[in-house]
């Protein structure tokens, strides 16, 4: 016992000793951690002196080329070749791009001259991200500030991948590039722009600039070196040097941080990177900039960016804040700009057809004042052979003949998942000057028309499909917004099918009048993103107080349809996931033919919503969903998928004929019942049934090809990770 109590003394006199030195003890640790931080930055300083300093000390001098660049049996290869793309119309961007090749080349470096006529930007440029090659970009401007024919479809494709939400902001993230633009001053509104633009867009898209954007100029009397090939000369001199730089790896590019071109260091700004190089003095610019950056009312605190119809007037009083800035500086805007636009217009008296401005933003064409019509993802990727969107396998639709269209770009909800971002109008009800639905369509044709045109002679486009996709064979109204508040829907649709174009209609469920008045369609689709009154007010944010008796009363509209009906569910893991029970029910109100139900698509960041990555469901995830809901639904069964888009389709079984699904449509008898029952003045009516036919093995649920037609090539990008999202 004496000799425990001696131990524990003992020990309780150190823990004492400790306690009443711990400052000493802490200080000593402090100067211990602080003197290996000094001794581990003084080491690694040392090491790269001698390794940039005195080269020949690692390695001979025959291990260096004598321009400068690294041989190929150094470890790291910083620069692994020049890739020159040109977009030229006389001539000279091309011989500019054939000189530069030729310098690139005397510096040892593999260099490859490609013309943007030649290039799909999709691929091509995707790849370039982790390829360690260095871009250029030659391109000229041609009439009216447009670029040349050759280069239209690698700007078109640019512009659009750079303002689609669709596409992810890192999209060309480790793409390294320069541009040189030539032009002529004398056309002081277009100088330049197509130059300036495809900077811009890279830009956006997170590609890094290795030197600030160079400007050629026909005019003698303004070039800066006397005329444009003097320009080309001096800036091809700065390019090799900076090229030299890169390949020893002692220079790294643009942060990315800079704007409009003009690549910022540590020192003095260019003269180049001047602001005249826009024409606009810096304090013009540095309001712009304000102005777009504090225009949404969300982001300088307000509590909603969505531009209410019945709100308006409320947006007046930023009017005075509006200047003229659609000039060069507002093709280049960004989300938060979309609402600038709107406000200028509004300063013009240009009322709802500032649409039109926010619209073009996102390759949208814009009919009269409330219609619209665009280029789905899906058909270009038909038109390369590279498989067809979810509705191909689920319903025979054929993508590249598919026309994705509005008449009405308002809607009464506010989506958290709104591929939008919310830049188009809201209301409860119809307050625009109505355009007269022949005109919609006319115009709808043949801006679908001129979009598919664009795509003769790109890479990768098969022939026979676009000659096919010339004639318009089916019409997604869906593209954003409430097409059955247009209060012409019915005529509307009747003109569609008058044409032979099948008619795949939307509604959110907040129209139930609207969607009993309305006449037979092809297939008709209500969202159905939640089963609680409670859920539905958080993920749609409708605007009708009575929403949620609005929501219902549509679904028994919905059951009262004759023709092909379908439910859209959208899974929003940690948001309507978990309602499986009251999904069920809300299924035998609506008793639709079919279900789809896809994982919801990440758009991109907004500011008007908080949904992120971690609410996309996996694959697996939304396929235990609908095998554990139709359980539930002993009347329905899971008919198809399409892996790609993460989307099943749920079937009624009476879609099931002899043991074999038939969820595909027979078009050509659509047309013929539908014909028939206008000449009868409605009498002669129709059932799904009657225009159902049989769905090929490869669409089918737990086929090998999960919904991919193998009539076409899949395509997978070498780095999934910056592939663009489906919506």
């Amino acid at each position: 016992l004496d000799v425990s109590m001696d131990t524990w003394s003992y020990f309780h006199t150190c823990l004492v000793s400790v306690w009443l030195h711990r400052f000493y003890i802490y200080s000593a640790v402090a100067f211990g951690i602080s003197l290996w931080i000094v001794i581990q930055f003084t080491t690694t300083r040392t090491k790269r002196k001698k390794s940039h300093g005195n080269p020949s000390s690692s390695e001979g001098p025959a291990s260096k080329l004598g321009n400068g660049c690294a041989s190929p049996q150094a470890q790291e290869v910083h620069v692994a070749g020049v890739k020159i793309f040109y977009g030229s119309q006389t001539g000279t961007a091309k011989r500019f791009a054939k000189a530069l090749a030729e310098a690139v080349a005397s510096l040892n470096l593999p260099v490859e001259v490609i013309d943007m006529g030649d290039c799909d930007p999709e691929d091509g440029l995707a790849e370039e991200t982790s390829s360690r090659n260095i871009c250029v970009f030659l391109v000229a401007t041609y009439t009216e500030g447009q670029p040349p024919e050759s280069a239209a479809w690698f700007c078109k494709w640019l512009e659009e991948a750079a303002n689609d939400f669709r596409v992810g902001k890192g999209f060309l993230q480790g793409l390294r590039y320069a541009v040189f633009g030539l032009g002529n001053s004398a056309y002081v509104d277009h100088y330049n722009t197509v130059g300036r633009r495809i900077d811009r867009w890279l830009w956006m898209l997170s590609a890094s600039r290795i030197m600030t954007r160079a400007e050629g100029d026909c005019n003698v009397a303004q070039s800066k070196h006397g005329s444009i090939e003097a320009d080309f000369e001096a800036w091809k001199a700065k390019f090799l040097t900076q090229l030299q730089a890169l390949c020893k790896g002692k220079k790294k590019p643009c942060s990315g941080k800079c704007m409009k071109g003009k690549c910022k260091s540590s020192g003095k700004q260019s003269k180049e990177s001047s602001d005249h190089e826009y024409g606009t003095s810096e304090h013009e610019n540095t309001e712009a900039e304000e102005l777009f950056e504090t225009s949404s009312e969300e982001e300088a605190g307000g509590t909603d960016s969505v531009i209410d119809v019945e709100d308006l007037g409320n947006i007046m009083g930023h009017m005075k804040k509006a200047k003229v800035l659609l000039l060069e500086g507002v093709w280049n805007v960004s989300h938060s700009g979309y609402h600038l636009v709107y406000f200028v217009c509004q300063f013009l008296q240009a009322k709802f057809n500032c649409l039109m401005i926010c619209a073009l933003f996102s390759g949208y064409k814009l009919i009269g004042s409330h219609s619209g019509v665009k280029l789905c993802r899906w058909t270009k990727s038909m038109l390369r052979g590279r498989g067809g969107c979810y509705k191909h396998t689920f319903y025979g639709i054929e993508s590249h003949r598919c026309m994705e269209a509005t008449p009405s770009l308002a809607c009464a909800n506010k989506c958290v998942f709104c591929w939008r971002h919310h830049t188009n109008p809201v209301g409860t009800e119809w307050r625009w000057k109505m355009d007269q639905p022949e005109v919609i369509l006319q115009e709808a044709i043949e801006k679908h028309h001129n979009m598919i045109r664009q795509f003769k002679g790109v890479a990768g486009v098969k022939a026979a499909r676009l000659e096919e996709a010339l004639a318009v064979k089916h019409c997604a109204l869906s593209l954003v917004g409430e097409p059955i508040m247009y209060p012409q829907i019915n005529h509307f649709v009747r003109l569609l099918h008058h044409h032979g174009i099948s008619t795949f209609l939307v509604t959110n469920a907040q129209f139930p009048e609207e969607i009993r008045k309305l006449e037979p369609v092809t297939q008709l689709y209500v969202s159905v993103d939640a089963s609680t009154k409670e859920s539905l007010r958080r993920i749609d944010r409708p605007l009708f107080k009575d929403f949620w008796q609005r929501f219902l009363d549509s679904l028994k509209a919905l059951a009262e349809k004759q023709q092909r009906t379908v439910y859209r569910l959208t899974l929003v893991k940690a948001w309507n996931v978990d309602e499986l029970k009251t999904y069920a029910e809300l299924i035998s109100l609506g008793k639709p033919d079919f279900v789809e139900v896809k994982g919801v698509t990440y758009c991109g960041e907004s500011s008007a919503s908080s949904l992120t990555m971690a609410n996309v469901p996996w694959h697996g995830e939304v396929v235990s969903f609908v095998q554990e809901l139709v359980r539930l639904l002993p009347e329905y069964g899971i008919a198809c998928e399409h892996e790609h888009s993460n989307c099943l389709l749920i079937a009624h079984s009476k879609f099931q004929v002899d043991g074999e699904w038939r969820t595909w449509i027979d078009y050509s008898r659509f047309q013929e019942l539908v014909r028939e029952y206008e000449q009868s003045g409605g009498s002669r009516t129709f059932t799904a049934a009657e225009y159902m036919a049989r769905t090929p093995p490869w669409a089918l649920f737990g086929a090998r090809e999960q919904g991919f037609d193998p009539s076409d090539v899949r395509f997978q990008r070498k780095n999934k990770a910056r592939d663009t999202l489906g919506c």
